[in-house]
């Protein structure tokens, strides 16, 4: 910053601004002269950032000892205090002064010469090359917003949303009504607004009046840059070819690489990550093929060769070499399928086409070396002249001549060409005879039982005759064998007393429509009557299957259903059962014979056997099956009906119920009080659909047994109220009643009693027994003494 009088940087009076609030000041100021309101003040005193370069006078005027430096501080925050003979009178008032910078710096290199090096050959483009754009600041930087941006791609500036808001023009040139405004009339007002300009016209397309760095005070700095070109040696030396299956010693040298690290080592691996890789680098970074190489395996490889020094960094970046394998002919070629089989009709016209012969070659598609050409070398069998022609290029086969399927049916080539001649249907179908009589069988013959076996032929391919047709749908004509021999099964079981007599008409028939003016006439039909011989068969019920559903609430005596069974041959039958039912045998009415109760059985079967009077291993069995439906017979019962509360830890207790239906004569259960009133001592919810919480709201003032009423009832509203017995009392530490000890009586019933009484006397006996006999053998002892 340039010298210059102190009291034009900083002219701003302090005294008596005291208890105002003061601007920050940020240019030159006007003389301010202020009144001294205490007038005591003799002096102030300055503290604060700067307080080295700025002073105060006595008289509150602010100065500079010395030039202010932008670079350096760009504001000051400076305290003033008024003195009184050294004593603060008043303050502190604050001050802040910001320093404007000026252009006194000029641009300068960190060194005076550069020197860069670049080899020849270098890519332009790298990702040295690719620029970013980026905006490193804005002056001014008003509010710390930026008003601007730039496109990090294209470099193109644009104003940011706060920079549409923000920005403001400065003043500029005006016209009045009817002025002037062409150009030299723009460049007088311009003269006017802007008399010192150091940007030309034609550099300032928008006049702006700014100094912006352009004007002959404008510094600047500059350096020497050096540029060396050095030769680069690390080429590619691709694309290479080589031919395939080339006959040479290996290892073979196809390429060299060098890198312009002297001491560089190299490193060769395939881009494709193939299992077979036939190539390897030397040290020298000379290229080495493995083994011979076969283009119909793959015709082109990518080798990357890496070149980094001794620390693994990259030396050089990383090169692809192509290796492009050359084709040679060593394919032969070969027919799409081992045998391809043609088709023709017989009578077919010269020239008429047979097939497209397909082949291919494996060698390289496009080249000579896969150009095909087609020849017949043989015909099996043999005719003069041959039958067919092919085209040499696009193995087209033709016949020479018409065909019969009789002189010879097919042909073959070296390829594996067969030609075949098919049949026309120029001959109808012929029975051996035409009737074939009368077949016996029995009614009760298995299904699928052969009752005749025909034969039909034809003069014409034999697999002709090969479909055939009958009047009745018991018995069906089969396939042929593909020889024209037919079979007449039994296709569904057969019934003497419906039809005892069946009589088939067999007509054969090609499979191709007959030749045009040729119909079938009789020769192509024959006749069987089958003849039923009559069996005892065992009676029939009129029902395959009997199943019935009832509630369980059926009365005993209730007819359920009624079966019907009958003999074919008309005999008296009679009806048997086993099980939880009874039949009535002449009606077949399944009647309940007791109380039916589905939470015992829910299901259950019944066997009715039916047979002959007379006969009866004769006999025939049906399975009766019956499920009871619930009905709401059951209510709601508790599981358990008596229960504790400790007083001191009173818990609720948890009420179940069980219910023997199902739903939805079962859960959820509702539980209240049997009265329908709330209880001042207890509370009742329920848990969920098959429990309740009874709670305990107000404790007794001794033990006491209560005998509660609850009333339950199913989803279905049936129930009934049962009683719920709960003891409160005083509990032991283990949770259980306590049971205070029972005053015993000392003394004994009756019964103990006498039983005392007795063993006493009996005791008493005893011993006087005992002493009787004593003093009887006393006396007698005594007696023979004396």
């Amino acid at each position: 910053m340039p010298s210059m009088p102190d009291y034009i940087q900083l002219q701003y009076r302090v005294a008596n601004a005291f208890g105002k609030d003061l601007e920050e000041k940020k240019g030159p100021f006007e003389n301010t002269q202020l009144d001294v309101t205490h007038p005591g003040v003799n002096n102030f005193r300055l503290s604060g950032e700067g307080k080295e370069d700025i002073r105060i006078s006595k008289d509150g005027w602010l100065y500079l000892e010395k030039p202010l430096d932008w670079s350096q501080d760009d504001h000051y925050m400076l305290m003033v205090e008024a003195l009184a003979d050294e004593e603060v009178v008043d303050g502190p008032v604050y001050v802040t002064i910001n320093v404007v910078d000026v252009n006194n710096n000029a641009p300068y290199f960190n060194q005076s010469t550069y020197t860069a090096v670049v080899r020849e050959n270098s890519p332009t483009e790298t990702p040295n090359a690719h620029l970013s754009y980026s905006l490193v600041s804005q002056i001014p930087q008003n509010h710390q917003v930026p008003l601007f941006q730039v496109d990090p791609h294209t470099g193109e500036i644009s104003t940011t949303e706060a920079g549409e808001k923000m920005l403001k023009a400065r003043e500029g040139i005006h016209y009045g009504r009817g002025e002037d405004r062409s150009s030299d009339a723009l460049r007088t007002k311009f003269d006017d607004y802007c008399p010192v300009q150091n940007i030309p016209y034609e550099e300032n397309p928008f006049f702006t009046c700014d100094l912006g760095g352009a004007s002959e005070t404008a510094l600047s700095g500059n350096a020497i840059m050096h540029i060396v070109v050095q030769q680069n040696l690390w080429v590619n030396p691709g694309p290479i070819t080589i031919k395939e299956h080339l006959k040479e010693s290996y290892p073979k040298v196809i390429a060299k690489v060098q890198s312009n690290e002297p001491n560089a080592i190299y490193k060769l691996v395939q881009k494709e990550r193939e299992l077979k890789f036939p190539f390897q680098i030397t040290e020298d970074g000379e290229i080495h093929l493995t083994e011979e190489l076969d283009r119909e395996d793959k015709d082109m490889y990518i080798l990357v060769v890496f070149a980094v020094d001794e620390n693994e960094q990259q030396a050089d970046p990383p090169m692809e070499i192509q290796v492009l394998v050359e084709d040679v002919n060593d394919n032969a070629p070969v027919c799409e399928n081992m045998e391809t089989e043609f088709e023709v009709q017989e009578d077919e016209p010269e020239g008429s086409l047979i097939g497209l012969l397909l082949a291919h070659d494996d060698d390289q598609a496009g080249t000579i070396n896969t150009f095909l050409t087609y020849t017949i070398l043989s015909q099996i069998p043999a005719t003069s002249p041959n039958a067919f022609a092919i085209d040499a290029a696009s193995g087209r086969i033709q016949a020479l001549r018409p065909l019969q399927r009789k002189k010879p049916p097919s042909y073959s080539t070296e390829c594996k060409v067969v030609v075949k001649v098919i049949d026309v249907n120029n001959e109808k179908p012929l029975f051996e005879k035409t009737n074939y009589g009368t077949q016996s069988l029995s009614e009760d013959i298995p299904v699928g039982h052969t009752v005749l076996s025909i034969k039909a032929t034809d003069a014409d391919d034999p697999t002709a005759a090969a479909r055939s047709s009958s009047s009745t749908s018991q018995l069906e004509m089969m396939k042929t064998d593909g020889q024209g021999v037919g079979h007449v099964v039994v296709s569904k079981p057969l019934d003497f007393e419906s039809s005892a007599t069946y009589k088939l008409q067999i007509d054969a028939r090609n499979t191709e429509p007959l030749m045009k003016g040729l119909e079938y006439g009789s020769e192509s039909t024959t006749f069987i009557t089958v003849s039923l011989s009559d069996v005892d068969e065992a009676p029939e019920f009129s029902q395959d299957i009997l199943d019935v559903t009832v509630p369980e609430n059926t009365t005993k005596g209730s007819v359920l259903l009624t079966v019907e069974a009958k003999d074919p041959e008309g005999k008296e039958i009679r009806l048997r059962w086993t099980g939880w039912l009874e039949i009535d045998a002449a009606t077949g009415e399944i009647k309940t014979k007791g109380k039916l109760d589905r939470e015992t059985l829910e299901s259950f079967e019944v066997t009715v056997t039916a047979f002959e009077k007379e006969n009866p291993e004769k006999s025939s069995e049906r399975v009766v099956s019956v499920r009871l439906l619930d009905v709401n017979d059951n209510f709601p019962k508790l599981t358990e009906k008596q229960a504790f509360i400790c007083v001191k830890k009173a818990k609720p207790v948890i009420i179940k119920a069980e219910d023997a239906d199902s739903a939805p004569f079962s859960q959820p259960f509702t539980f209240a009080f049997a009265h329908g009133k709330k209880s001042p001592n207890w509370e009742l919810k329920s848990v969920d659909g098959s429990s309740a919480a009874l709670t305990l709201r107000k404790s007794p003032s001794e033990d006491k047994t209560f005998v509660i009423p609850i009333s339950i009832k199913d989803s279905a509203g049936l129930g009934v109220t049962q009683s719920f017995e709960v003891r409160v009392c005083n509990c032991t530490e283990l949770g259980y009643c306590y049971m205070a000890p029972v005053e015993r009586n000392l003394g004994y019933g009756m019964g103990p009693t006498i039983g005392i009484l007795a063993g006493v006397l009996g005791f008493c006996l005893i011993v006087f027994v005992i002493v009787i006999k004593r003093n009887n053998k006393g006396n007698k002892k005594r007696n023979l003494n004396e």
